[in-house]
């Protein structure tokens, strides 16, 4: 594992985008599952700017979308799919045909999983996982107690993540209480995780995360066991004892 440590969220962006763009160039063909949330809007602009400028071509990814809610349908704004089609799939240049869903609104949410399941194996896997940490140490929707052998699902959504979207939907009681998520096996498999953290108050659960006993009721700390994995968070949100542990400063 390698933290990378800066100074602020613009910094943390800035390297991230840098991460993601290498990436892209030597993989213009990868299979990418991108986090939603706000953590990641900066580095989703910085990579939009370089596109823009000409330095960046993602027309040829191929996109899974990581989690969405229950009932909600792709064309509503409320979408998370709506939500990464206006933060990185247009800005980016992302055809829709390249872009795997999890459908919210499918008759049979069940076997929405399993087919998407299978999409993302038949594809040979996940080249890299671009992800956020939750603020109970989820990762896509996967939230506690969710363990590495988690799979493709429709759960209920923790109180913690309830809170955290009461804001996207306009208040607490309109957020949907189910969703459906990528698992936790498809992404600690991905060949090349990263996970972008900012902010004071995610301090101590990406300290769990990474120095914390590898545990369902934090299912980041699942990382600790996985391969390629680089964290790239600021200064708020690291801990000393991780940045001794992990660390290098930008």
């Amino acid at each position: 594992m390698r933290l990378i440590v800066t100074k602020d969220y613009a910094a943390m962006s800035d390297a991230a985008a840098d991460y993601v763009a290498d990436f892209i160039r030597t993989n213009p063909d990868a299979s990418l599952t991108p986090a939603t949330g706000s953590t990641p809007v900066g580095l989703y602009e910085e990579l939009a700017l370089r596109r823009q400028r000409g330095r960046l071509d993602a027309s040829r990814l191929r996109i899974f979308q990581l989690d969405e809610y229950l009932g909600i349908a792709a064309d509503d704004s409320r979408s998370l799919y709506g939500w990464l089609q206006r933060a990185l799939l247009q800005p980016m240049g992302i055809p829709t045909d390249n872009v795997v869903s999890l459908p919210g609104n499918a008759p049979d949410p069940l076997a929405a999983c399993h087919a998407y399941h299978a999409a993302v194996v038949a594809a040979g896997g996940l080249d890299l996982a671009l992800l956020g940490l939750g603020p109970n140490g989820h990762l896509g929707y996967n939230d506690p107690p969710a363990d590495a052998n988690s799979t493709t699902r429709l759960l209920k959504l923790s109180e913690s993540s309830l809170q955290g979207a009461a804001n996207y939907f306009g208040g607490y009681d309109r957020v949907p209480r189910q969703a459906l998520t990528m698992g936790m096996d498809l992404l600690l498999a991905a060949r090349h995780k990263l996970l972008v953290v900012s902010g004071a108050h995610k301090r101590e659960i990406l300290r769990q995360a990474l120095l914390g006993p590898v545990t369902p009721d934090v299912p980041a700390s699942y990382l600790q066991q996985a391969a390629n994995v680089t964290v790239i968070a600021d200064e708020a949100a690291a801990d000393p004892a991780v940045l001794a542990k992990f660390g290098s400063s930008l």
